[in-house]
């Protein structure tokens, strides 16, 4: 598993990233940008946040592909088109030989729950794929985890009780692995009081 020098992100798995935002100061965003892009190999970078956008730092170091779709983190319901837009970009650079950052501002819900999604799409159960989010990055909850699980067996026609059944697992892996979401917020902005 890498680790990063000053980049706020974690691996999954080989070709897949999810992480937090660049650093606000400029000069240290752009530390960060090319360790990730030269050190980790990241060719494709989805920017899930609906408060800011990396396009121009990100348009420095063209080999990287950049995406801003952003929504917001209210609890809110997600649109399938989003789903699909989203996942269906993270899924081709993929199996394209991409490697590829999602982010969100703190990596702890948006950007994980896009992670499920495309795990979800190339093939992964839904335990196995938040148990390898958790696993990489601690902080993640990924609080539209169950919506991307309603939209991807929607979008793969899986029968109603085997929908139900992955949705039970998904709820009992919830219960067996709780998290403070509110604590750890307060920890990540205590951390980083620029926020």
């Amino acid at each position: 598993n890498h680790t990063f020098d000053t980049a706020n992100a974690d691996f999954i798995d080989d070709f897949l990233l999810v992480g937090g935002d660049l650093d606000t100061d400029n000069d240290l965003a752009a530390d960060q940008a090319v360790e990730l892009a030269d050190d980790a190999r990241v060719t494709h970078v989805l920017d899930v946040r609906l408060e800011a956008n990396d396009s121009a730092l990100w348009a420095q170091l063209p080999e990287v592909h950049y995406l801003w779709n952003g929504m917001d983190d209210a609890g809110q319901a997600v649109p399938d088109d989003w789903w699909d837009s989203t996942t269906d970009w993270v899924v081709n650079a993929i199996t394209s030989g991409g490697r590829v950052l999602i982010h969100c501002h703190m990596g702890i819900n948006r950007s994980p729950s896009v992670a499920f999604a495309a795990l979800l799409t190339l093939g992964w159960q839904p335990v196995d794929a938040m148990t390898a989010i958790r696993t990489a990055r601690p902080v993640a909850n990924a609080w539209y985890a169950e919506q991307a699980l309603a939209w991807h067996m929607n979008r793969t026609q899986t029968p109603p009780a085997l929908a139900t059944r992955a949705h039970q697992h998904l709820a009992t892996w919830r219960r067996d692995h709780p998290l403070d979401v509110t604590r750890i917020i307060k920890d990540v902005r205590d951390r980083n009081n620029d926020w």
